[in-house]
């Protein structure tokens, strides 16, 4: 067994409310960090030592990692992110931070050209098959975005789906950008479903059916994320 983390702080960049670590606070807290959310938005990120936390994870949000024009706040969360990463910090991107990461690194970040929301496995590609993703198997995750970032230069293409070619790519052991939600909690799935009412309106998604769809995934995904991101965490340098 691994040995338990002790002392460890985690900060959580996030952007809406409802989407935080949902199912993976818990093992965070089980492995001894102490978990600290910072709203990104109304926060001034430029005051914040992006390399002071152990573990910074930055998570989803309904808008784009290229939306610096209208969202000011992203010209200073990407210039946080970067140099972290520029440190080889331990950095984990979840949909939104994911794509962050991307841009960080040097990758592109667009449209997608459709919305991909709702339950389906990932197929992994060798590299995944190699990484903590492994233990996702055949477990459908959560997906819920528009855009898709490239795979950075110099990092691992982990999976992909029939939708999006590019769902999560890992840089070394310290950086993992999921494009999907490995977090998201069946138990709070109705937040979601109100918070983004109007865009699943727009994509024609029928909430009963993603209701239902995450009750009945719910016990699996709660076993396999936190062993998706255990695998992470030991892979770690001590």
């Amino acid at each position: 067994m691994a040995s338990v983390a002790s002392g460890k702080t985690l900060l959580a960049l996030r952007h809406v409310h409802f989407e935080d670590l949902g199912t993976l606070a818990p093992y965070f807290g089980q492995r001894g960090y102490a978990i600290d959310y910072i709203d990104a938005p109304l926060t001034d990120l430029r005051a914040i030592d992006a390399l002071a936390p152990d573990l910074l994870v930055v998570l989803g949000g309904p808008i784009g990692a290229f939306d610096d024009a209208i969202h000011p706040f992203v010209t200073d969360e990407l210039a946080l992110v970067k140099a972290r990463l520029d440190a080889g910090k331990p950095t984990l991107g979840i949909c939104l931070g994911a794509q962050l990461m991307a841009r960080a690194l040097g990758a592109k970040v667009y449209p997608l050209g459709v919305k991909e929301i709702g339950y389906a496995p990932l197929t992994l590609t060798g590299a995944g098959r190699a990484s903590p993703l492994a233990a996702l198997a055949d477990a459908p995750v959560l997906h819920w975005h528009g855009d898709q970032f490239d795979i950075p230069p110099g990092a691992a293409h982990l999976a992909r789906t029939a939708v999006g070619e590019n769902q999560a790519f890992a840089l070394g052991t310290h950086a993992l950008g999921l494009q999907f939600h490995l977090e998201a909690d069946a138990a709070r799935i109705e937040s979601w479903l109100v918070g983004h009412a109007c865009e699943l309106g727009a994509a024609k998604i029928d909430p009963v059916a993603l209701r239902n769809d995450a009750r009945r995934h719910h016990a699996r995904l709660s076993e396999v994320a936190p062993a998706v991101i255990g695998h992470w965490l030991d892979a770690m340098p001590a």
